[in-house]
Protein backbone atom coordinates (compact mmCIF):
# COMPACT_ATOMS: atom_id res chain seq x y z
CA UNK A 1 0.00 0.00 0.00
CA UNK A 2 2.75 2.46 0.98
CA UNK A 3 4.69 1.61 -2.18
CA UNK A 4 1.62 2.36 -4.31
CA UNK A 5 1.21 5.74 -2.60
CA UNK A 6 4.84 6.57 -3.33
CA UNK A 7 4.38 5.57 -6.98
CA UNK A 8 1.25 7.72 -7.25
CA UNK A 9 3.15 10.59 -5.61
CA UNK A 10 6.01 10.23 -8.13
CA UNK A 11 3.63 10.08 -11.13
CA UNK A 12 1.64 13.10 -9.97
CA UNK A 13 4.83 15.04 -9.31
CA UNK A 14 6.24 14.15 -12.72
CA UNK A 15 3.02 15.34 -14.40
CA UNK A 16 3.58 18.83 -12.91
CA UNK A 17 7.27 18.97 -13.83
CA UNK A 18 8.42 21.69 -16.23
CA UNK A 19 12.11 21.89 -15.26
CA UNK A 20 13.30 20.40 -18.55
CA UNK A 21 10.78 22.30 -20.72
CA UNK A 22 12.03 25.76 -21.74
CA UNK A 23 9.40 28.45 -21.90
CA UNK A 24 7.24 30.81 -19.88
CA UNK A 25 5.85 28.19 -17.47
CA UNK A 26 9.36 27.05 -16.58
CA UNK A 27 10.56 30.64 -16.09
CA UNK A 28 7.61 31.46 -13.82
CA UNK A 29 8.10 28.23 -11.86
CA UNK A 30 11.82 28.95 -11.49
CA UNK A 31 11.14 32.47 -10.20
CA UNK A 32 8.54 31.23 -7.72
CA UNK A 33 10.74 28.32 -6.59
CA UNK A 34 13.57 30.73 -5.78
CA UNK A 35 11.27 33.32 -4.18
CA UNK A 36 10.89 31.02 -1.19
CA UNK A 37 14.64 30.71 -0.58
CA UNK A 38 15.64 31.36 3.02
CA UNK A 39 18.40 33.84 2.10
CA UNK A 40 15.84 35.94 0.19
CA UNK A 41 13.48 36.09 3.17
CA UNK A 42 16.30 36.61 5.63
CA UNK A 43 17.55 39.58 3.60
CA UNK A 44 13.99 40.91 3.26
CA UNK A 45 13.40 40.74 7.00
CA UNK A 46 16.74 42.45 7.67
CA UNK A 47 15.81 45.28 5.30
CA UNK A 48 12.37 45.53 6.90
CA UNK A 49 13.95 45.68 10.34
CA UNK A 50 16.46 48.33 9.26
CA UNK A 51 13.99 50.53 7.36
CA UNK A 52 10.67 49.86 9.06
CA UNK A 53 8.87 51.54 11.90
CA UNK A 54 8.37 49.79 15.24
CA UNK A 55 5.50 47.60 13.94
CA UNK A 56 7.59 46.29 11.02
CA UNK A 57 10.68 45.81 13.18
CA UNK A 58 8.76 43.62 15.62
CA UNK A 59 7.07 41.79 12.73
CA UNK A 60 10.44 41.09 11.07
CA UNK A 61 12.00 39.83 14.32
CA UNK A 62 9.00 37.61 15.00
CA UNK A 63 9.01 36.15 11.47
CA UNK A 64 12.80 35.67 11.52
CA UNK A 65 12.67 33.91 14.89
CA UNK A 66 9.98 31.47 13.78
CA UNK A 67 11.51 30.87 10.36
CA UNK A 68 14.72 29.92 12.20
CA UNK A 69 12.89 27.55 14.57
CA UNK A 70 11.09 26.03 11.59
CA UNK A 71 14.36 25.58 9.66
CA UNK A 72 15.87 23.61 12.54
CA UNK A 73 12.77 21.42 12.78
CA UNK A 74 12.59 20.78 9.02
CA UNK A 75 16.29 19.92 8.81
CA UNK A 76 15.92 17.53 11.74
CA UNK A 77 12.96 15.82 10.04
CA UNK A 78 14.83 15.63 6.73
CA UNK A 79 17.83 13.94 8.31
CA UNK A 80 15.62 11.48 10.19
CA UNK A 81 13.50 10.59 7.14
CA UNK A 82 16.23 10.90 4.47
CA UNK A 83 14.01 10.83 1.38
CA UNK A 84 16.09 11.56 -1.70
CA UNK A 85 15.05 14.40 -3.98
CA UNK A 86 13.68 13.51 -7.42
CA UNK A 87 16.39 13.08 -10.06
CA UNK A 88 17.08 16.09 -12.24
CA UNK A 89 19.51 18.73 -13.39
CA UNK A 90 17.81 21.90 -12.14
CA UNK A 91 18.41 22.93 -8.55
CA UNK A 92 21.99 21.72 -8.15
CA UNK A 93 22.47 24.06 -5.19
CA UNK A 94 19.55 22.43 -3.37
CA UNK A 95 20.64 18.92 -4.32
CA UNK A 96 24.22 19.56 -3.13
CA UNK A 97 23.51 21.43 0.11
CA UNK A 98 20.37 19.54 1.10
CA UNK A 99 19.94 16.18 -0.65
CA UNK A 100 16.77 15.30 1.29
CA UNK A 101 13.32 16.39 0.20
CA UNK A 102 10.80 15.44 2.91
CA UNK A 103 9.35 17.72 4.16
CA UNK A 104 9.82 20.71 1.86
CA UNK A 105 11.47 23.58 3.72
CA UNK A 106 10.29 26.06 1.08
CA UNK A 107 6.67 24.97 1.50
CA UNK A 108 6.98 25.02 5.29
CA UNK A 109 8.57 28.48 5.29
CA UNK A 110 6.12 30.03 2.82
CA UNK A 111 3.06 28.73 4.68
CA UNK A 112 4.48 29.80 8.06
CA UNK A 113 5.16 33.31 6.73
CA UNK A 114 1.68 33.54 5.18
CA UNK A 115 -0.06 32.26 8.34
CA UNK A 116 1.78 34.66 10.63
CA UNK A 117 1.19 37.54 8.20
CA UNK A 118 -2.51 36.69 8.21
CA UNK A 119 -2.61 36.89 11.97
CA UNK A 120 -0.26 39.80 12.63
CA UNK A 121 0.24 41.71 9.42
CA UNK A 122 -1.91 44.00 7.31
CA UNK A 123 -4.63 42.34 5.24
CA UNK A 124 -3.12 43.30 1.89
CA UNK A 125 0.15 41.57 2.77
CA UNK A 126 -1.60 38.47 4.09
CA UNK A 127 -3.61 38.17 0.87
CA UNK A 128 -0.47 38.37 -1.27
CA UNK A 129 1.37 35.82 0.88
CA UNK A 130 -1.56 33.36 0.96
CA UNK A 131 -1.58 33.40 -2.86
CA UNK A 132 2.21 33.17 -3.00
CA UNK A 133 2.68 30.26 -0.53
CA UNK A 134 0.98 27.48 -2.55
CA UNK A 135 2.58 28.79 -5.74
CA UNK A 136 6.04 28.47 -4.20
CA UNK A 137 5.25 24.95 -3.03
CA UNK A 138 3.92 23.85 -6.43
CA UNK A 139 6.87 25.50 -8.19
CA UNK A 140 9.23 23.30 -6.17
CA UNK A 141 7.49 20.25 -7.64
CA UNK A 142 7.39 21.80 -11.12
CA UNK A 143 11.14 22.39 -10.99
CA UNK A 144 11.73 18.77 -9.94
CA UNK A 145 13.29 19.26 -6.50
CA UNK A 146 10.31 17.93 -4.52
CA UNK A 147 7.47 15.44 -4.69
CA UNK A 148 3.87 16.46 -4.02
CA UNK A 149 3.93 14.71 -0.64
CA UNK A 150 7.00 16.77 0.33
CA UNK A 151 5.19 20.05 -0.17
CA UNK A 152 2.00 18.85 1.51
CA UNK A 153 4.01 17.72 4.56
CA UNK A 154 6.02 20.96 4.48
CA UNK A 155 2.87 23.07 4.39
CA UNK A 156 1.42 21.13 7.34
CA UNK A 157 4.63 21.50 9.37
CA UNK A 158 4.77 25.23 8.59
CA UNK A 159 1.13 25.73 9.57
CA UNK A 160 1.55 23.79 12.82
CA UNK A 161 4.62 25.79 13.84
CA UNK A 162 2.84 29.03 12.91
CA UNK A 163 -0.22 28.08 14.96
CA UNK A 164 2.04 27.20 17.89
CA UNK A 165 3.89 30.50 17.49
CA UNK A 166 0.67 32.46 17.71
CA UNK A 167 -0.34 30.54 20.81
CA UNK A 168 2.70 31.86 22.61
CA UNK A 169 2.91 35.17 20.77
CA UNK A 170 1.88 37.44 23.69
CA UNK A 171 4.81 36.21 25.77
CA UNK A 172 7.19 36.39 22.82
CA UNK A 173 6.05 39.91 21.88
CA UNK A 174 6.58 41.00 25.47
CA UNK A 175 10.09 39.59 25.33
CA UNK A 176 10.84 41.26 21.97
CA UNK A 177 9.51 44.56 23.29
CA UNK A 178 11.69 44.20 26.39
CA UNK A 179 14.66 44.26 24.00
CA UNK A 180 13.52 47.61 22.59
CA UNK A 181 16.80 49.42 23.01
CA UNK A 182 18.64 46.54 21.34
CA UNK A 183 16.16 45.07 18.85
CA UNK A 184 14.23 48.11 17.75
CA UNK A 185 16.76 50.91 17.76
Amino acid sequence: MFRKLLELDARGSEALRVAEKPGLRRNIAMFLAHSGDSWFWGAGMLILWLAGDTFWKVWAIYQFFWVSVLAALVMTLKFIIRRRRPEGDWGAIYRNTDPHSFPSGHAARSFLIAFIAGALGPGWLATILWVWAPLVALARVAMGVHYLSDIIAGAIVGLLVAAFSLGISPALFDWINSLSPIALW
